[in-house]
């Protein structure tokens, strides 16, 4: 019976509703750290939002910074079935003709001998030694133990488990009609292989081995007698930094591969960063909005200004001797945001090629470096999300550790509190049980008043 309460079975009170209004009041410290906790845990979002947009503005950037950027290369290829992708711009203005006279497949044998069932068991002209696997020059590709009595799903697990780079299977070309098939992982001539000691196949000869199909390579007819080939069918470095594949073989067509400048790659590249630098700003604006009747998460937060200030400072300030960016058509709009003139950026490109890199990449004619706007805004970038050091960073994981910290408070209160509910309900139990106590004692006072004579004159 112990911490047993009836809610005001003496005093007529309500008090479990009572208990719990005063616990409401008691509860207003907690419920105004909970309340910090969540504007502490939506801070530290708020922050990482950001990172991850200079993050993005970081790769942006640092694509600005490399020589492979400034030297952009398209390949072509005249026959849809041929596929090329370059990336050296050495190769600029190259191209090759061929036709691809074959393409490069796998080789596969298969067993002259079937049998009725996959738990079947084959015979071996030598049954205690493994199964050998060889290239055509007698070279030893593998060897695969098979156990005695092994079933014929068994040796073709087997075979696989070994892992030589030789695939085998199981086919039934009819009911009661299964065979092993054995395909090389590779493609090209040099995946022939040879199978010794197999599945019913004579120790001595080649007898017993159905070649499905010849392991052979890829070739391209150049003309003249000139041919390349490849055990895949993908040519390396056919032209310098080419990747040509192929995936039809046609003798009959010609097929010219060729690689040239593209300029169209490089706007990309300078109007993504452009795109990243807007999106850092609009976010920044966003998440610390200071005007009147402003709701934004780090309302006013002189950091995120700061660095919004930084990347403006960084486009807007001249490279060197060559001056401002704005023209490369780079440039700052009156709302702080950038802008790019792709056009005006194609004609500073045609007209002055050198110094057009350097307003965005750097790098001083005098031989002392001068920081692009893109190194510009790596750096910002860089200090903002650098994993130890970074701004952002440092900002949102100062944020958790007070999340951290309120968490704790949070619970000891919940301790706090259901020690008070504990106390308040053992003090209204106590109240109801003197009221009783009381209660009776007045019943028995009036009973004994009742019980006395009455004396009249």
């Amino acid at each position: 019976m112990a911490g047993m309460s009836i809610s005001g079975l003496v005093s007529g009170l309500d008090t479990t509703t009572l208990i719990s209004q005063l616990m409401q009041l008691e509860r207003a410290p907690q419920n105004q750290l909970k309340t910090k906790l969540s504007d502490t845990k939506a801070d530290a979002s708020a922050y990482r939002t950001v990172n991850s947009v200079f993050t993005t503005l970081q790769t942006a950037a640092e694509k600005l910074t490399k020589a492979a950027t400034w030297s952009p290369v398209k390949a072509t290829s005249s026959v849809g079935t041929v596929s090329v992708a370059a990336t050296d711009a050495a190769t600029i203005g190259s191209s090759v003709a061929f036709s691809v006279t074959s393409l490069a497949s796998t080789h596969a044998l298969v067993t002259e001998s079937q049998w009725s069932s996959r738990t079947a068991v084959p015979q071996y002209a030598d049954p205690g030694a493994p199964i050998t696997f060889t290239k055509t020059d007698g070279t030893v590709i593998g060897t695969v133990p098979v156990t005695a009595g092994a079933t014929l799903d068994e040796t073709v697990k087997a075979v696989n488990d070994a892992k030589l780079g030789i695939q085998a299977s199981v086919i039934q070309l009819a009911d009661g009609a299964f065979r092993m098939q054995l395909t090389s992982a590779s493609t090209g001539a040099a995946s022939e292989f040879v199978v010794e000691n197999g599945p019913e196949v004579d120790a001595a000869t080649p007898a017993g081995q159905l070649v499905l199909a010849q392991g052979t390579d890829a070739t391209l007819d150049l003309g003249a007698g000139l041919v390349a080939s490849s055990s895949s069918n993908t040519f390396t470095d056919l032209l310098p930094g080419t990747t040509i594949t192929v995936s039809k073989a046609d003798p009959s067509t010609s097929v010219t591969v060729g690689v040239a400048s593209d300029p169209s790659a490089l706007t990309s590249a300078i109007q993504s960063l452009v795109t990243a630098a807007n999106s850092a700003i609009t976010n920044i604006n966003t998440y610390s909005d200071n005007s009147v009747g402003s709701t934004a998460v780090l309302r006013g937060d002189s950091s995120l200004r700061a660095l919004a200030g930084q990347i403006a400072d960084a486009v807007a300030f001249a490279v060197g001797e060559d001056g401002s960016a704005a023209v490369a058509g780079l440039q700052l709009t009156k709302d702080g945001k950038l802008t790019f003139d792709s056009a005006a950026f194609a004609a500073q490109l045609k007209a002055d090629p050198e110094k057009t890199r350097r307003l965005l990449d750097g790098s001083g004619t005098d031989g002392t470096a001068v920081g692009g706007v893109a190194q510009r805004l790596l750096a910002v970038a860089k200090s903002a999300t650098d994993a130890t050091t970074g701004s952002l960073v440092s900002l949102a994981n100062g944020k958790d550790s007070q999340a951290t910290e309120l968490q704790k408070r949070i619970d000891d209160w919940d301790l706090r509190l259901e020690l008070r509910q504990q106390t308040l309900t053992r003090q209204f139990t106590a109240m109801e049980s003197a009221l009783g106590t009381l209660q009776n004692q007045s019943s028995w006072l009036s009973s004994q008043l009742g019980s006395l004579p009455t004396w009249s004159s």
